[in-house]
This record gives C-alpha cells, structure tokens and sequence, in this order.
C-alpha cells in the first residue's frame, strides 16, 4: 500500500548567494517560506520538482520539503526545513540580518 502525499514546498540553495530559497506559484524564487507555492498535489509536485531542477544556472539541490497551512502562508513541518527557514545560526547575517533591521 503506497503513503498518503503529504503536501510539499519545492526548495532549493541560490546557486550565488547560497541561501535557502523556495519556488512561488509564478515561478520565481523567494527567501520567504511563506511565498512558496503550496502544493496538495502529488503529480504537480514532480512536475514543480523538475521547473526547477531545469533551473541549474540559478538553483542547487532542488527538494520537495513537506509543508503545512499556516496564517501567513506555508509553513515547514520537520525540525530540519524550520531550521533552514530560519536562515544561518552561527550569527545574524542574511534572513537573521534582515530580521533584526525590521524589528
């Protein structure tokens, strides 16, 4: 018996700046979990994965990371894609950065 598709967000590094970034609806890239495209739907997540897997001069690592509904948008369900979301730890530079700039 096959597994119940969970839903997905398709995620990747920015082949330049090597940050976390995620695929939108409009097939752009963002740093904001939030913006990815949601995706409830097994086939169109392959067909999402391999948008972006074509996409080798902008992206690396493309992934379909699980996901779940939230109030701003989609949000990370593992420990390890929060974590990435979150954007580097050893100090705050990039999202961290940009975080404290708008609190």
């Amino acid at each position: 018996m096959s597994r119940r598709f969970t839903p997905k967000v398709v995620t990747a590094n920015d082949l330049f700046k090597g940050d976390v970034i995620y695929l939108t609806e409009d097939d752009t890239w963002s740093r904001d979990h939030r913006d990815a495209e949601f995706i409830e739907d097994e086939a169109h997540a392959e067909i999402r994965l391999i948008f972006a897997s074509q996409q080798a001069g902008q992206v690396v690592g493309a992934y379909l990371a699980d996901a779940t509904t939230g109030p701003d948008g989609p949000e990370p369900v593992h420990f390890r894609e929060s974590f990435r979301a979150k954007g580097p730890s050893n100090y705050p530079h990039g999202k961290q950065a940009d975080q404290q700039l708008n609190a």
